[in-house]
């Protein structure tokens, strides 16, 4: 495995010589953030060796490199789920790549389900905790001690100094937001009324299907993460509604200008 991660970042240093500082991961409905990147380069991901390709119609399936911020960023314009058949490894290669890239930090955009009463559909949630609910465990097998411990710390799976600086960004762009625990399911079917009860018995606020393996991966790199959902739909007695792929995208869409606020702002003052 460390021997495919490195030859993808080999390949990809072959094509560019710029060096990215900040990892972006693109959500569903979210790819609307590479407009706000001055795009210097694109790479395919059927062109790097041993990356994935996405399966999902909203995935575009491209790194993207550029400045944001006035920071060098490279961004995922599509991402890779469990559900699409995918092991764990393959879900979060492209996060172990993005570290010998040379990232210092990365920032993850998701859809998800909101369970928490108090939230309407279009809420932002800056996650501040997660729940793992994925049956594979991205670090199960052989420990990679070049990329980190056995056993890493979760105390503070997303950063506390990053939530602080959106949470004030936020209020200043006069941008209502929540933070909240987000529970990482596999999917793809959404979840049923009972299991939306026993998702917010249990703790969180939200439910997706993604983000947390990617978390996971990059804070046994000791990378600081920062991540925030849209809330497309809702969870909660009295509320739910049939739901397709097309209403998660639309609402994301809708909202999605002022979570690129936010993280272009955020980007900006690390």
């Amino acid at each position: 495995m460390l021997a495919k991660i490195k030859e993808s970042a080999q390949f990809i240093q072959s094509k560019t010589n710029l060096k990215p500082t900040i990892g972006i991961i693109l959500g569903t409905g979210l790819g609307g953030l590479v407009k706000e990147i001055e795009i210097l380069h694109e790479i395919s991901y059927e062109d790097i060796p041993h990356f994935p390709v996405s399966t999902v119609e909203s995935h575009s399936g491209k790194l993207i490199f550029g400045k944001l911020g006035g920071k060098m960023v490279v961004a995922m314009q599509g991402r890779f789920h469990y559900y699409e058949g995918y092991n764990m490894g393959q879900v979060t290669f492209p996060v172990r790549v993005m570290k010998l890239l040379g990232i210092e930090r990365l920032i993850v955009s998701n859809a998800s389900g909101g369970v928490n009463p108090d939230f309407a559909v279009g809420e932002i949630m800056v996650l501040q905790d997660h729940i793992n609910l994925f049956p594979e465990h991205p670090l199960v097998g052989k420990n990679i001690d070049e990329l980190g411990p056995r056993f890493p710390d979760m105390s503070e799976p997303y950063d506390l100094n990053m939530i602080e600086r959106a949470k004030k960004i936020a209020n200043e762009l006069g941008i209502k937001i929540s933070c909240g625990t987000y529970a990482g399911l596999t999917g793809p079917t959404l979840e049923t009324p009972a299991e939306y009860l026993y998702i917010r018995n249990i703790g969180a606020d939200a439910v997706g299907m993604s983000t947390v393996p990617e978390v996971i991966v990059a804070r046994h790199m000791d990378l600081p993460c920062f991540a925030v959902s849209i809330i497309t739909d809702l969870g909660v007695p009295g509320k739910i509604k049939k739901v397709s792929v097309a209403d998660v995208i639309e609402v994301a869409n809708r909202q999605e200008p002022k979570m690129t606020a936010i993280i272009s702002k955020l980007i900006a003052s690390l």
